[in-house]
């Protein structure tokens, strides 16, 4: 029998830690997360593979049942050898002071990030951070670039919702704030601007 857990009308990001904790009390098989959005339904399995779990999505009509399957789970962290830089911005510039001056410097930052061999495994973005991954972002073909790379771009969901900029999302996905913390919170170093 599957376990389930009933996560249909739980805002961000309750229906990724109520899975994370039902995991938890997993030792082997499946378990099946419903979620009624999208947000939530990706989130879900975006827990599921950052934990190397197989994972598939069914549709029932207005409601996403996230199939989590793993024979034998064992420690739900990652492994000190896996982990890398993450890095966290706030802002649409660099640094306090003259907005103008952050504006050159965040520029600039990206493009040294893009023409640098050492990349960060994880870009997110948080509060007015947010607009540099929508249109009309000054750093937008460098985000670009380190997507294509491989380095993963995460912009927090309700930032994006309160300054209306969800549809005008552009490069990397719409995370959570428990998938930034423990993004943060598993990184061999953790930079924020």
């Amino acid at each position: 029998m599957d376990n389930i857990v009933d996560a249909t009308g739980l805002s961000c990001p309750q229906p990724v830690v109520v899975t994370k904790k039902a995991l938890e009390q997993l030792t082997g098989g499946k378990l099946v997360t419903i979620v009624d959005n999208e947000a939530a339904r990706d989130n879900v399995v975006k827990l599921a593979k950052s934990l190397a779990m197989d994972v598939q999505v069914e549709q029932q009509e207005d409601r996403y049942h996230v199939h989590i399957y793993r024979e034998d789970i064992q420690g739900l962290s990652r492994s000190a050898d896996e982990k890398t830089a993450v890095m966290l911005f706030g802002d649409n510039v660099l640094g306090s002071g003259e907005r103008e001056l952050g504006e050159v410097l965040i520029k600039s930052y990206f493009y040294t990030l893009v023409e640098n061999d050492t990349k960060p495994r994880v870009l997110m973005f948080i509060n007015q951070g947010v607009y540099l991954t929508c249109e009309s972002s000054p750093v937008l073909s460098h985000l670009l670039a380190l997507e294509k790379a491989g380095v993963e771009v995460l912009s927090c969901g309700t930032c994006l919702d309160f300054y209306q900029l969800k549809e005008k999302l552009c490069v990397g996905t719409v995370t959570n704030m428990y998938t930034i913390l423990e993004n943060l919170m598993n990184a061999e170093r953790a930079i924020t601007f």
